[in-house]
């Protein structure tokens, strides 16, 4: 069986070179004519993804091969895609940028895959005539991509973006699709970890259109709604899109699970880094979600397991701190055994205290780790993490492929103060919280600095459903394995 997927893959020569922008007033142009979006995002991102999310009005999935694995990338697609009228695919970095001079996962290594046209956004500032120089080399470097048209930025008045449409005329075959003025007004504002997330912007739906009204000022959206619509239809494999129900849904397991399995999930300003199909996969095992504010609430309510994800707990430290009763039952509920699985700004709010300047916020508690923030990166980039000890929820000498990015790092950290803390993961590649170690453990907790995709570690999937009914079957009479 064949579809029709009209799908666009936005693409850069570097970061910063305006793709967010882009993408962003295309989908909420589109989005105001009535016509539904599916948005994606190459690499590993939360913020850019959140800001698609809030114009698409629609989850924003991942397509990252190094997270994800190449062989589930085109099912991703076509299940998230389905019944949308098109998808707009945000990629990362340049074009052929990847983990090595090969281009590993790429973002044209991802267009080719999908079968996708390329429009290619480029900075122009303080060039003209060069422009078209590189748009054609980059058209011609590799033949099986299929580039169909470009996007100029940062143009600096009308002569600027005459002089550089008459040279891609003369010198380049890529047709110029709009020409982006230099904004006087930052719409997105940057910080310590790119664009201020949505959930932190004030004014997030003028921004969004205000880039809108912009796109459809300067962009030619007919000539891009049509190179969408040219895309070559995708084969659907009936028996391979449609799997048979995962192993831990109702029914399974031994019958362990004869209500929903009830899986917190701590979301509010501190903690928003999800990938949805993380949320998704959950849900699909038969777990009820229940979202959770460590900012607003005193208390847990009754869950089977707890998920913190990643965020911004250096910006929300008073916030947290000031919650004393939420930080206690939390800890207790630890101490009961509760399932907790934690990443990144989760792991931060499990240490012991997070240092700011000269100030020292208490955080849970539950590791005796107290975390600070330096001005620069202190990882970033993919992560390689092999299981190297026994845990709550993975299987010894397993490997998964994850990513960290952080401007926090270990400031003090003391295992001998509680018995049974250990770390589970070794790390292959990427650094880890400290001496390339990750997975802090204690009791049911597991808290790690790498982030997980669970399209590509269907090991995080089960370990925390396996947990969650373990916990709920012995009604806190645990242990773990």
């Amino acid at each position: 069986m064949v579809l029709s997927y009209p799908r666009l893959v936005i693409a850069g020569l570097k970061g910063g070179s305006g793709k967010t922008i882009l993408s962003v007033g295309l989908i909420e142009s589109y989005r105001q004519k009535g016509i539904t979006i599916a948005p994606f995002k190459k690499g590993p991102d939360y913020i850019d993804a959140g800001w698609l999310s809030c114009a698409a009005r629609h989850p924003c999935y991942n397509l990252d091969a190094f997270l994800i694995g190449e062989e589930k990338i085109l099912s991703s697609f076509k299940e998230h895609a389905k019944g949308v009228q098109c998808a707009v695919i945000e990629g990362n970095r340049g074009l052929f940028d990847g983990m090595d001079s090969e281009g590993r996962y790429s973002t044209a290594e991802l267009a080719k895959s999908l079968s996708a046209p390329v429009v290619l956004i480029i900075d122009c500032t303080k060039m003209t005539r060069t422009t078209a120089i590189i748009a054609e080399g980059v058209y011609k470097f590799d033949p099986m991509l299929k580039i169909c048209g470009v996007v100029l930025n940062q143009i600096a008045n009308a002569r600027h973006e005459s002089v550089i449409k008459k040279s891609f005329e003369k010198y380049c075959q890529i047709p110029v699709l709009g020409a982006i003025p230099r904004f006087s007004e930052e719409f997105f504002p940057e910080r310590h970890m790119g664009l201020t997330p949505y959930h932190e912007h004030e004014e997030v739906e003028k921004s969004i259109s205000a880039v809108a009204e912009v796109v459809k000022q300067h962009l030619d959206l007919d000539a891009l709604w049509k190179i969408a619509h040219e895309a070559a239809p995708l084969e659907i494999n009936l028996e391979s899109e449609n799997p048979p129900s995962p192993p831990f849904t109702k029914g399974g397991m031994g019958g362990l699970i004869n209500s929903s399995l009830k899986i917190g999930v701590i979301r509010d300003s501190a903690f928003q880094f999800y990938y949805p199909e993380n949320l998704e996969e959950l849900q699909k095992n038969g777990a009820e979600l229940i979202e959770i504010s460590a900012l607003k609430e005193k208390q847990l309510p009754p869950i089977d397991a707890l998920y913190i994800g990643g965020g911004f707990p250096e910006t929300n430290a008073i916030a947290l701190a000031e919650n004393i009763d939420f930080r206690r039952n939390l800890k207790k509920a630890v101490e009961d055994g509760l399932p907790v699985y934690a990443e990144c700004g989760g792991l931060m709010y499990l240490g012991e205290s997070l240092v700011l300047g000269d100030r020292t916020y208490p955080m849970a508690g539950v590791f005796p780790v107290q975390f600070c923030l330096e001005k620069a990166p202190q990882a970033h980039g993919y992560t390689i993490v092999e299981v190297s000890r026994s845990n709550p929820y993975y299987s010894q000498g397993a490997v998964l492929r994850g990513h960290e990015f952080h401007y926090s790092r270990v400031l003090t950290i003391d295992l001998g103060k509680k018995d049974d803390i250990y770390f589970a993961f070794r790390m292959k590649r990427g650094k880890g919280i400290v001496d390339k170690m990750d997975g802090l453990c204690y009791k049911n907790v597991l808290a790690t600095y790498t982030h997980l995709h669970a399209l590509g570690a269907e090991e995080w999937v089960g370990g925390l459903i396996h947990r969650a009914v373990y916990y709920k079957s012995k009604e806190n009479e645990y242990g773990t394995q």
